[in-house]
């Protein structure tokens, strides 16, 4: 085990919103729950699995909804109702655990990105206990089926929910994974379309077996590659890319990113046009699903599609890009999971209603 310093988890949350495809949650409102973390001087440790004990309890916290900022009418939908001060996801927590009659000994983060990776360290802290070194997705992801866990068989429940009003369920017992995302989603609707989660609560001896093990001690490999590059005479882009075993598809300018909130999701289309003179069209629902180049396709989920200012090398998160922007699109290989059978079938693009075969950009 060994603590993080704020550089390290300025590291890892930096890489974790690169490599989450569009998804996964803000950068700055992770960084702002790592400040709060540091001031209230909670530790962030960082443990391996061989490390804690088989029989100890792990969960994963994460939100669930939009990452599409509410309209007028939509906040005024919650006006007169109470907010609570404490986290969502330390709620959720708290509950499952009043539940289960024992105390958490770690967390899982559920996939990557600015924010959800950032949830399971937050709520570690606030615990006491350590994040686990790893990722039940090696990428961010629309859906709460599209998990490691999910591949490899291991329940989904039981599953704990809060929302910012005070609102907190366990649901005890869930059909599956499928039916899991439709039950949170729904409630993450009439929550301002966005719901603390903490899921697959089961032993570190079960989870170890279905995660990306070393996945935090990657995400901060390829961010401190990004942060030391230029003084080491190398362009941030081109220094994490290389980290992260991805490449640089494309530079280009954004024409246009249209967009709308469909069913507690973020839909969208992003319209860039290469220095070639290329026509890129991305679809996005939270997260980078299918590219095109000039109408043909050319990289598709499980794969990373994922977007960067070109000038600066910072991730810019869907549905944030502004007509003119240059923008670096890089693509990143996915874990090894995702390209069995039943990996495609969940995070292929046929999952999503289109009815082309993978692209893999590797």
């Amino acid at each position: 085990m060994r603590k993080l310093t704020r550089t390290d988890v300025g590291d890892i949350l930096l890489a974790a919103t690169i490599l989450g495809t569009g998804g996964g949650g803000s950068l700055e409102e992770g960084m702002k729950m790592m400040d709060e973390v540091f001031a209230r001087n909670k530790d962030i440790i960082l443990a391996n699995y061989d490390e804690i004990p088989e029989d100890a309890m792990i969960g994963t916290p994460y939100y669930c909804g939009a990452i599409s900022p509410l309209t007028k009418e939509e906040k005024a939908k919650y006006n007169g109702l109470p907010v609570m001060d404490e986290n969502m996801c330390v709620a959720a927590a708290r509950s499952m655990e009043k539940y289960a009659g024992k105390k958490f000994a770690g967390f899982n983060s559920t996939e990557f990105g600015g924010g959800n990776t950032a949830v399971a360290m937050y709520v570690a802290a606030m615990a006491g206990v350590p994040v686990m070194n790893c990722d039940a997705a090696g990428r961010a992801v629309p859906d709460l089926q599209l998990s490691t866990y999910n591949l490899n068989g291991v329940s989904i429940a039981p599953l704990a929910v809060a929302n910012a009003f005070g609102d907190q369920a366990v649901f005890t017992s869930l059909v599956n994974d499928f039916r899991a995302e439709e039950m949170v989603r729904a409630l993450a609707v009439v929550s301002r379309n966005t719901i603390g989660v903490i899921d697959h609560i089961n032993t570190a001896g079960v989870l170890k077996n279905a995660v990306i093990l070393g996945a935090m001690d990657n995400l901060l490999e390829v961010g401190e590659a990004w942060r030391t590059a230029e003084k080491n005479g190398v362009k941030r882009i081109e220094a994490c890319v290389k980290k992260g075993n991805g490449r640089i598809a494309y530079y280009g300018t954004v024409k246009e990113q249209p967009y709308s909130t469909v069913n507690g999701y973020t839909v969208g289309d992003t319209y860039i046009t290469t220095d070639n003179g290329e026509e890129l069209h991305l679809w996005y629902r939270n997260e980078n699903i299918v590219m095109w180049k000039n109408g043909n396709v050319d990289c598709t989920a499980p794969d990373l599609i994922c977007i960067l200012d070109a000038d600066t090398g910072m991730p810019i998160c869907n549905p944030n890009l502004e007509p003119g922007e240059r923008v670096a699109v890089l693509l990143f290989p996915c874990d090894k999971m995702w390209k069995s059978e039943k990996g495609l079938s969940l995070l292929g693009p046929r999952a999503f209603g289109f009815d082309i075969d993978p692209v893999f950009a590797f």
